[in-house]
């Protein structure tokens, strides 16, 4: 990109910034301080959308008012991220489970892509300290405040985060990949968690809360704005083959450099 752009997304940033904060702290007072009682899915579902359709509705007015050339993808769950054209992909809660749970690992995200690539990201987590990452592609990465970068350690004292994307039990392949890969990566790490929100757990490889982060199946919109994160923090994103990973990959691989050296190793060797 170049130093034009570097400095027109960077002087959006705080406005997007605001923008989340000011949902998610709606958000965070709305939220059950006990599990849902839901007892089905779709009960479930319409709970969430009492909370969530008001809240993204907002973001929507927001952003548009900051960026009205930009267009706005519906569906952040099953949309396919656009190849062309500038549009924002966000999402008012990302750890929808955890949030009707009465959990405070969830998050608020903005992302803003120009040609299928994001180029700004806000990742903002309301209650866990409310601690905000954002990045600029070509302009690097920021923990509320300052600039992050990767931490390289050994692969036996690494904790190593991981997820399912939301359709993975629609996909017997990935399905099947992401238990032997948990099998195998286990074996290697010092542990495996899944901290909730995957926007924030790749953007915590970013900061070195975490040494790396995988997972298979597609899943774009959790993904891209964690990417572009960890990217901007020095770490190394790829697909589950080493090759540079797009929106459309059906695996994801985000690691300090020399951490992704080693445990890539682990998931190509898994059939």
């Amino acid at each position: 990109m170049s130093d034009d752009e570097v400095r027109e997304l960077r002087a959006l940033l705080p406005g997007v910034e605001a923008a989340v904060r000011e949902v998610g702290a709606r958000l965070a007072e709305r939220r059950p301080a006990e599990p849902c009682p839901a007892f089905t899915l779709p009960e479930a579902r319409a709970r969430f959308a009492e909370l969530d359709g008001p809240a993204a509705a907002e973001l929507r007015e927001r952003l548009g008012a900051l960026l009205p050339r930009a267009g706005w993808v519906d569906d952040e769950l099953h949309g396919a991220v656009p190849a062309e054209g500038e549009w924002w992909l966000c999402d008012a809660t990302d750890g929808a489970v955890q949030f009707l749970l009465g959990l405070p690992q969830w998050a608020v995200t903005a992302t803003l892509v120009r040609d299928g690539t994001a180029v700004l990201a806000v990742v903002h987590a309301p209650q866990l300290g409310a601690r905000t990452y954002r990045a600029v592609r070509g302009g690097g990465a920021e923990l509320d405040g300052r600039r992050i970068a990767v931490v390289e350690r050994e692969l036996a004292v690494t904790v190593a985060g991981t997820s399912q994307p939301p359709t993975v039990a629609a996909d017997p392949v990935a399905l099947r990949r992401a238990g032997a890969s948990l099998s195998a990566v286990a074996g290697a790490v010092l542990a495996v968690r899944n901290l909730g929100p995957t926007s924030l757990q790749v953007a915590q490889v970013g900061s070195g809360h975490l040494g790396l982060f995988w997972e298979f199946g597609p899943d774009p919109a959790n993904l891209l704005p964690g990417a572009l994160v960890a990217a901007e923090a020095g770490a190394t994103v790829t697909d589950a083959a080493g090759a540079a990973w797009t929106p459309g990959a059906d695996g994801f691989l985000a690691a300090a450099p020399g951490l992704h050296r080693d445990v890539l190793p682990l998931l190509l060797a898994i059939d």
